[in-house]
């Protein structure tokens, strides 16, 4: 009980204030929109820049840690686009927003507010790594998996699908901030010094991200309203905040996986997903009930899955 008062609850007491002023309309949809904007494509890319700048590179890219959260986040992909295509019996392009949805975690927005809560500032070093690859790697095979689904007897060639995915990877704020703080960490090894009011002004910026964000976040989730297919929606929520934790802890286990890299892997894979799901969803105009019906109900049940994955982990 004490660790959903104290860590988990002010993560969500900001989100559900967000999603009541929306609902009693003191903060406009126009007002939230612009309040997204800033966060995602500015505030989170210059806190996912400031990150990626200070991370020591070579002792923080655990390879078991990696192997056990993507492993899982791919099995967790498949499942969900499997069961959407023979079960479910979902069009091809429904099939891949599915199965991205059952991908994606909320890392950023959710998975660094409470792995710094349960566990401290230092125990992020394991979030960034894996949040270092996790937009670049999903968006890439998210939007190369759609294409060639959507290229599948059209003629198109493998490299045009490929350019298009890549392309569409690049520009995504998220990714951009990443590549900028990569490229900062390699400047900075190599003798860059850069002036004290500049990294004023990046941190006067990331401190405004998450708040920003988690209070966005709740007049987004406004929006949403459960409709239909609840098939589909309890199979993306059971996947992404039980079944793709469970094989992070399962392989975490058997490769001896250190305590500080098992908390990063099985905290970012409980998240519910993130709006960037819907986003997805929205951008290809496939399964977007299914999308945004999982973003409400898997972050609200999220509050519970999370509570039991602190229980477990050690």
């Amino acid at each position: 009980m004490n660790a959903l008062l104290t860590i988990i609850l002010p993560v969500f007491l900001v989100v559900g204030f967000g999603y009541l002023v929306s609902w009693r309309k003191w903060f406009s949809e126009s007002a939230v929109d612009g309040l997204m904007i800033f966060a995602q494509n500015f505030a989170v890319p210059v806190l996912l820049f400031s990150s990626m700048a200070r991370l020591d590179l070579g002792a923080e890219f655990r390879p078991s840690m990696l192997i056990s959260f993507y492993l899982g986040a791919w099995i967790s992909f498949f499942a969900g686009w499997a069961a959407a295509k023979y079960l479910l019996k979902r069009a091809p392009q429904d099939c891949v927003v599915i199965g991205f949805t059952c991908l994606f975690s909320n890392t950023v927005l959710l998975g660094i507010p409470i792995t710094e809560r349960a566990y401290g500032p230092e125990a992020l070093a394991g979030n960034w790594t894996i949040i270092a690859l996790h937009s670049p790697l999903f968006y890439t095979f998210g939007i190369s998996f759609m294409e060639f689904t959507r290229a599948k007897g059209s003629g198109m060639s493998l490299g045009r699908v490929a350019l298009r995915a890549l392309s569409g990877t690049l520009r995504t704020p998220m990714v951009i901030g990443i590549l900028c703080g990569f490229a900062m960490n390699l400047l900075i090894h190599a003798g860059l010094v850069m002036p004290d009011s500049f990294w004023e002004a990046v941190g006067m910026i990331s401190h405004a991200a998450l708040p920003a964000a988690l209070f966005g976040l709740g007049g987004v989730l406004y929006r949403y309203r459960p409709e239909g297919d609840i098939s589909a929606i309890v199979m993306c929520c059971a996947c992404s905040l039980i079944l793709h934790p469970a094989i992070v802890f399962g392989i975490g286990s058997l490769v001896g996986l250190d305590t500080a890299g098992m908390r990063s892997g099985v905290m970012t894979a409980s998240m519910a997903p993130g709006v960037n799901a819907y986003l997805f969803a929205n951008f290809y105009g496939a399964a977007r009930r299914v999308a945004a019906s999982t973003v409400l109900i898997g972050t609200a049940l999220s509050i519970l899955s999370i509570w039991m994955w602190l229980a477990i982990l050690p």
